[in-house]
């Protein structure tokens, strides 16, 4: 089926739950108030990009607690919090297509952070729609297989008949692709099934596949680029077309 999974975008998932869990949290929560602030409910069965982050949070093992909490400090009427979603696109080192997805309360703020990441490690800020029209925004699951224990075929079963559009096998992992309108439904499917899943959100993937670096410079530089988005608290998402080395 199709070839879009890659291990690095795994390992980044796995990263954000097991080594910075408590910044992974706070970043699903922002996801959460912006979501019940757009949606109008913090229900999330009237609510479905609510639902989506709700996945994705009981994916990265978020406290059923932590929910909780978030979804009525959002619904609060004396919630002073006031996040947005804003997307930057640009370019990294010899032409990476780069889309950052972020939520803030100081759009300046954000900019400046980002376009200084993007001037310093030989990339540039471009316009809005410079890349994205190169990506496909999918629903992506990742089910945990690194015993190995799986068998390919019976989780490939399994997906389809929960919805899946798309299953694809990896070192340690199945990628399983839905609707993005699909993730919480299909996530709690598979839940459901037994499976442990590393992540559920929606993605953006290359639609020609991703592409290697052939400079180490640019590499070292396309990596300290996407380490400092990493760590930036109003950064939620970085995709990107660039093949990581193992």
């Amino acid at each position: 089926m199709s070839g879009h999974s890659k291990w690095h975008n795994i390992q980044k998932t796995k990263g954000a739950a097991d080594a910075k869990r408590a910044q992974a949290f706070t970043k699903i929560a922002r996801e959460m108030i912006v979501a019940v602030k757009e949606g109008g409910s913090a229900d999330p069965a009237n609510n479905s990009r609510l639902a989506t982050i709700i996945a994705k949070a009981k994916a990265a093992n978020m406290p059923n607690d932590n929910i909780k909490r978030t979804l009525e400090k959002a619904a609060g009427a004396g919630s002073t919090d006031n996040y947005e979603r804003v997307t930057y696109e640009g370019y990294g080192p010899s032409g990476v297509a780069l889309i950052v997805e972020a939520m803030t309360d100081n759009r300046n703020r954000t900019a400046s952070e980002v376009r200084h990441y993007f001037d310093k490690y030989g990339g540039n800020l471009g316009a809005a729609n410079c890349v994205s029209w190169s990506f496909d925004r999918k629903g992506v699951i990742v089910i945990d297989n690194e015993d190995g224990d799986l068998d390919e075929d019976a989780v490939m079963m399994d997906a389809l008949d929960c919805g899946a559009d798309d299953f694809e096998s990896d070192e340690g992992a199945f990628t399983v692709y839905t609707a993005t309108d699909a993730i919480a439904a299909v996530s709690e499917a598979l839940t459901t099934k037994g499976y442990h899943l590393l992540s559920a959100q929606e993605e953006m993937i290359p639609q020609q596949g991703y592409i290697k670096l052939s400079s180490e410079d640019d590499a070292k530089n396309m990596q300290k680029m996407l380490d400092c988005f990493e760590e930036n608290d109003d950064v939620q998402n970085v995709w990107h077309n660039w093949e990581d080395a193992e």
